[in-house]
């Protein structure tokens, strides 16, 4: 029963790598902190190094302001962590943080998000996903999900099965079953946790609902929900809408305590 190896190996490695999330979810983790920063930073300069960023100061110094407020509502170490933020040069409404402490904002989002409290929204889920570790998570499942197409060509080849086509077969298993699962639990829980810090950081929580009322009508439906990495946006809203009325007295607190950021966005994009 040589193929029950694998198995049980990632088995083992599942049980000794759990770890939970900022919202009590349960998480595989087998990287660490310091190698998913080093693996931001490496992407990071990459792109550096490729002319992806553009000399935009008037975004760059917006973006910069509304990241600075936001990193101050983050848990440690991320509250004190330096973090830099680059303008790319790209059309597209998009955005991403690294851990490492890079962001990098398209210069097509400030077409979408048109005021500081809508770039917040993106900017506090993209940090979230920093925050609660996705990106190990994510190198994680892969790592899983090898193990189980490994395991299941072993089995298939003791059997005299064709390993080539049953590893096939378990890919497309993993990834609907295991990866595209778990990412759009990962954007669902960077769009909560997003919320939460950008109504401490001062930043109206109610903008979720009217920015992804606004990538609705941009993206319309071209991927059907169950095979989306992301929420469709219709469904995002709704959930957005009930999360920020709950954060309104968080929100009210930041304000009346001092954060009251203001964030002016450039006179033309």
């Amino acid at each position: 029963m040589h193929y029950r190896l694998p198995i049980l190996i990632s088995a083992a490695l599942a049980l000794s790598g759990c770890v939970t999330s900022p919202t009590g979810r349960h998480q595989l983790m087998m990287v660490s902190d310091a190698q998913m920063s080093q693996m931001g930073l490496t992407a990071f300069d990459s792109m550096r190094k490729q002319g992806k960023f553009v000399d935009a100061p008037r975004e760059r110094a917006y973006a910069t302001c509304v990241a600075s407020a936001l990193v101050k509502a983050l848990p440690p170490p991320w509250n004190t962590q330096s973090w830099e933020v680059q303008i790319i040069g790209d059309d597209s409404a998009n955005a991403f943080a690294l851990p490492g402490g890079r962001i990098g904002v398209n210069r097509g989002m400030f077409k979408v998000a048109t005021d500081e409290n809508q770039l917040a929204v993106v900017l506090g889920h993209e940090l979230s996903h920093v925050v609660a570790r996705h990106g190990a998570e994510r190198v994680s499942d892969n790592y899983a999900a090898q193990a189980v197409v490994l395991a299941g060509s072993a089995y298939a080849a003791s059997q005299g099965g064709d390993a080539g086509r049953t590893a096939a077969a378990l890919g497309l298993g993993a990834e609907v079953g295991l990866l595209l699962p778990f990412s759009r639990t990962q954007e669902s829980e960077a769009d909560e946790l997003g919320l939460r810090y950008m109504a401490k950081a001062g930043f109206d929580p109610r903008a979720g609902t009217v920015l992804w009322q606004k990538m609705a009508q941009q993206s319309g439906g071209k991927v059907p929900a169950f095979l989306s990495t992301h929420p469709s946006s219709g469904n995002r809203a709704q959930k957005l809408a009930a999360e920020a009325q709950q954060l309104m007295p968080t929100y009210e607190a930041a304000r009346a305590s001092g954060n009251a950021p203001n964030c002016r966005p450039p006179a033309t994009t």
